[in-house]
């Protein structure tokens, strides 16, 4: 049964991009006609999803404004932060919406267009607590790197540094609704509170897909987002 349920985490200040967008949070930084978290919306639709949670928090009524309540078919709930809680915290605190077993969770300045489907039939097989969506990339500086074994289960998380090739954490996850429990901190970061030190305890495997990424969080590659998004955002 595919996963229909997601978080979309759309609460950052978006800091590094506020010389290009001032007082816009990220996830609505404007492609041609649309912002950009429209394209992470109509590929979840794509994928046959049904209920998003968006964790917003900075101008969050700017985000319900646009979208509203429903948005390509999907139901959208608002899960506000009135405090930042971390990518971790912004997660539990969303999942009182979900309902099912496993949901997929991702983040909201960045578009992975990846196959649910694939990525859900591995998390079953595997019977994982987690799987992340990696994507290879060639020659870069700006993100860690994450260390597979060969059944697919990720043994490390390497930190940045100039990297000649490797894979990285695509910001897409499918998460077991059960792995959050009473004892987790309010605040806490799901990659470096949860993901890092659970790797040995956890089954958190990888998932590779060589299909399109683009992370706007610099203005690089907001204006690449530009270029390659934009004549689609009519």
């Amino acid at each position: 049964m595919m996963i229909t349920e997601a978080i979309i985490l759309a609460g950052g200040f978006g800091t590094r991009l506020q010389g290009t967008l001032p007082d816009i949070p990220k996830p609505m930084a404007p492609i041609g006609k649309q912002p950009f978290l429209h394209f992470v919306l109509q590929h979840l639709s794509s994928q046959n999803v049904k209920s998003v949670v968006l964790s917003v928090g900075y101008r969050a009524e700017m985000i319900q404004s646009h979208f509203k309540d429903k948005y390509l078919g999907m139901s959208l709930i608002y899960e506000i932060e009135h405090e930042p809680l971390g990518t971790g915290g912004a997660i539990r605190a969303s999942m009182r919406h979900i309902t099912g077993k496993d949901f997929i969770a991702i983040n909201g300045d960045s578009l992975f267009r990846i196959s649910m489907e694939k990525m859900w039939t591995m998390h079953h097989s595997q019977n994982a607590d987690v799987t992340i969506a990696l994507k290879p990339m060639r020659h870069f500086d700006r993100y860690g790197t994450v260390k597979l074994a060969e059944d697919g289960r990720i043994t490390a998380f390497i930190e940045k540094q100039p990297t000649e090739q490797g894979l990285i954490n695509g910001g897409t996850y499918i998460i077991g609704r059960d792995q959050f429990q009473d004892n987790w901190p309010r605040k806490f970061s799901i990659e470096k509170d949860f993901f890092e030190p659970e790797v040995r305890n956890k089954s958190i495997f990888g998932a590779v897909f060589d299909d399109y990424f683009i992370d706007i969080g610099i203005p690089e590659e907001y204006e690449r987002a530009q270029n390659e998004l934009g004549t689609l955002a009519d």
